[in-house]
């Protein structure tokens, strides 16, 4: 590759967070991940004009992952580019893609069996209906593995770093390692203070092939994760801060690993403590946040461990 390929991350705003999307300045234009239903003409569009590109021409639409601020936003940019962009995601996350009520299972199962809220399920389902743009069916699966060609001699190589969700992928431009893991890298959690992950054995192994496969030159984060003194990392990390985030990320998860296991083996007791019935592993990682807000990573890593106990003893 004579020329390096130019990345440009795009804002788009929703509540108390950021959501980030990655522009791949190709001869078949990428966009990595999509936001909510807004995030394509209030973040995206803009964005690509001050830059002097146009949403119309994107040509790739390509997944991290299946949550909903990740493929909120899909079938939107998907209609902006006249239908013409192929959205790529791991075969494990594409129901999320196809359909609203996928997101609100995922709800119930992990994280909603700890947060004690009546209206939960009906919050699930209203969010849905109100920041994924529609329901689609993906024009391309992908395992882990593949190559794809977006035009010229730009290709994106596909990896899969599951742990964050079962189908969470790295893209990484071929040739300059450049690489967009999504939240496949959580060091200290964003701003909930928390790491997320649904498997932790599968998040740790994930960390390990980043940092030993992938060793970025260049790593695009979903979200400004954040350093263990709270201070956040931007989105765009050079070499030395990718080293960094995924040590961060790695030793954190040994400190949660060991007080989650400890709870789990001390066994399970329902208090009133808001980290019920985790409270004990809530105590000794010092974690005070809000266990209710969402994305609730705090119950989200519990219940992971909790599933998957046998692998981490």
């Amino acid at each position: 590759m004579t020329h390096a390929v130019k990345v440009h991350p795009l804002f788009s705003p929703w509540g108390r967070f950021g959501l980030y999307s990655f522009f791949i300045d190709a001869p078949e234009p990428a966009i990595v991940d999509t936001g909510i239903a807004s995030s394509p003409a209030e973040g995206m569009a803009p964005g690509l004009e001050a830059i002097g590109r146009r949403i119309e021409d994107v040509r790739w639409i390509l997944l991290t992952h299946g949550h909903i601020d990740h493929v909120g936003g899909a079938h939107a940019l998907w209609e902006l580019t006249g239908r013409r962009a192929q959205v790529v995601i791991h075969e494990a996350d594409a129901p999320m893609l196809r359909s609203r009520r996928a997101h609100v299972k995922e709800y119930l199962v992990g994280r909603g069996r700890y947060l004690n809220d009546p209206e939960g399920e009906a919050k699930a389902t209203a969010a849905g209906n109100a920041v994924i743009s529609g329901e689609m069916e993906p024009s391309m699966l992908v395992k882990g593995g593949e190559t794809i060609s977006l035009g010229g001699d730009v290709t994106v190589s596909v990896h899969s770093i599951p742990g964050h969700t079962p189908g969470s992928v790295a893209y990484s431009i071929d040739g300059q390692r450049s690489v967009f893991v999504g939240d496949a890298v959580q060091v200290h959690g964003a701003a909930n203070g928390f790491p997320g992950y649904m498997d932790p054995t599968a998040y740790r192994a994930s960390l390990e092939y980043v940092r030993d496969e992938l060793r970025p030159q260049y790593l695009y984060l979903g979200h400004p994760y954040r350093r263990a003194d709270g201070t956040p990392y931007g989105v765009e990390l050079d070499a030395a801060q990718s080293q960094e985030a995924v040590t961060q990320s790695l030793a954190n998860e040994d400190r949660v690993t060991a007080a989650a296991c400890g709870c789990l083996r001390a066994g399970l007791q329902e208090t009133d403590s808001p980290y019920s019935p985790f409270a004990r592993a809530a105590e000794e990682l010092g974690y005070t946040g809000d266990p209710m807000l969402e994305p609730s990573p705090f119950f989200t890593s519990m219940h992971g461990y909790r599933e998957h106990l046998d692998q981490n003893t």
